[in-house]
Formats: C-alpha cells, sequence, structure tokens
C-alpha cells in the first residue's frame, strides 16, 4: 500500500536528494508493489523513485531490482541507483516522460506493443531467480513452461510511450514461461480496452506464438485465469479485482462458446 513521501526517514530523503539535487516530488498514481513511488526532480534531472520497508515490499522491490538491472535495454527503463538506509531499500529508475499506451482498437500504441512484443517474445530469460507460471499465475499446464522471459503484467500503466518509443516498467512479477504466456495474460487488459474478446484474439493472432498455441491449452488458460479472479474479486471490494473478474469472464465466456476442443488439463 502506497504511503505519503513524508514518511520516509530523514537519512533516506537526503540521499536522495543528494543523488537528485533536490526533492521535487510528483507520487505515481498507479501501482502498489511499494511502499513509495514518485517522480523527483532535482537539478539533476527527473528520477522516477521506488522505495520499501515491509518484507513483502523490500522482497518485492529487490526483485524488480535484479530483474531490471539484467534487462535494461530499449524496452526497459535503466536502473540508475539504488541504496539502503533507515531499513528502506530505495531504488532510482530512468525517468519515463510520456502518455500511458492507449490499448483500445485502432489506436496506434498497438503498434508499438507488437513490436515490444516481438522482442520480448525472442528475449530469453536473464541469469536471476524468476517466478514459475504456477507460483505466478497460481494455476499451471505443462505447455505454460518455457525459457521466455515475460512481464505478466502489460496494462496500460506499466506501457508507457515515449518520443524514443514504448517504455515497459514494474518488473516486479517478471516470469520465465511460454511466449504465449505473455500474450494470454494481455488479453483482459485489450478487453478492458475495449475490444472484443474475438477482437482481441483476432490482434493476438498476427504472432507466431499465439498462432503456435493448442486451443485447447488457451481454453484451459482462460478458464482458470477467470475461477481465479472470479474467486478473488469475490473475497473482496476492490474495485480492480471486480474490473479484471469481469474481463476474464468474458475471454472465458467467449471460447467455450467458440471452441470446439474441450480444455486440456
Amino acid at each position: 500500500m502506497r504511503i505519503d513521501w513524508t514518511a520516509l526517514p530523514e537519512a533516506v530523503t537526503t540521499e536522495i536528494a543528494d543523488r537528485v539535487g533536490g526533492t521535487h516530488v510528483t507520487p505515481a498514481t498507479t501501482g502498489d508493489h511499494a511502499e513509495i513511488a514518485a517522480t523527483v526532480t532535482g537539478t539533476n534531472g527527473r528520477v522516477f523513485v521506488k522505495a520499501a520497508s515491509t518484507d513483502f515490499g523490500v522482497r518485492s522491490l529487490r526483485f524488480e531490482l535484479r530483474v531490471s538491472e539484467a534487462i535494461s535495454g530499449p524496452l526497459s527503463p535503466a536502473v540508475l541507483w539504488h541504496f539502503e538506509a533507515a531499513d528502506w531499500l530505495v531504488v532510482g529508475y530512468e525517468h519515463c516522460e510520456g502518455p500511458h499506451a492507449d490499448l483500445s482498437p485502432g489506436s496506434p500504441d498497438l503498434d508499438l506493443l507488437g513490436e515490444a512484443l516481438t522482442v520480448l517474445g525472442e528475449t530469453p530469460t536473464p541469469d536471476v531467480p524468476l517466478f514459475s507460471p504456477k507460483a505466478r499465475l497460481g494455476f499451471e499446464h505443462s505447455t505454460m513452461n518455457g525459457d521466455t522471459l515475460v512481464h505478466t503484467d502489460l496494462c496500460p500503466a506499466n506501457l508507457i510511450v515515449t518520443p524514443h518509443g514504448l517504455q515497459i516498467v514494474d518488473w516486479a512479477m517478471a516470469a520465465k514461461a511460454a511466449p504465449w504466456v505473455e500474450l494470454a495474460m494481455l488479453t483482459p487488459w485489450l478487453i478492458s480496452a475495449g475490444h472484443t474478446p474475438e477482437q482481441a484474439e483476432q490482434w493476438l493472432a498476427r504472432h507466431p506464438a499465439w498462432q503456435s498455441a493448442d486451443p485447447g491449452v488457451l481454453d484451459y488458460f482462460a478458464t482458470k485465469n477467470a475461477e481465479k479472479w472470479a474467486s478473488k474479486s469475490a473475497r473482496s471490494t476492490a474495485a480492480w479485482m471486480h474490473d479484471l473478474a469481469a474481463w476474464t469472464a468474458k475471454w472465458s465466456t467467449y471460447r467455450l462458446r467458440t471452441s470446439n476442443t474441450a480444455p486440456t488439463n
């Protein structure tokens, strides 16, 4: 859960100010893996800062730091620095300037995303521990396993359209999996942006990984993912959980209505 910048110990804010050359803070409006997430502006420029102190927050941020350092490149902002002080882990990332991606039908941002997916689908996993498909999703199938780096959360909030191209942020849930898993996890976000399930699948079908995926396995994935979010949303009042339950249910219903195969176990 996010907390206010003023809750940071002086030792932390002083270290950040020294590195950035000031601390004009603009809090982030999305995400919750780190207690602190904000753009910090100073005489040395702008830095996106994440900080955590709880056990879960530190584990998550340390994982994200290791992955980000390993894959820093054209699709992911660079890690500029990191430090620990007063029981806080603090990471400074390259600031990404631009709006979040628009994934609605016909948006030019879809082309940028398509190019990024091609690159990701050809990216081997870095030499750091990553989530397995089961650990990330809570269900498994043998064909979900693979050697590809999978972000697993390509929602618009994690896609920033910069003057230099699309940047993918927040690698806190990165996994090692088959490349089609990334596409399957993207489907609810396409539906959330206004695609029908059929339109979403037509767009995903441009990618070889989708075309080669077993339809029965896609049925299984859609069903299990919808069941997971239905269960989670039934125990929560969080609006985003209920949204995900609705979007995953739409896709699952479509798959079951149009499929000629029984879900594969």
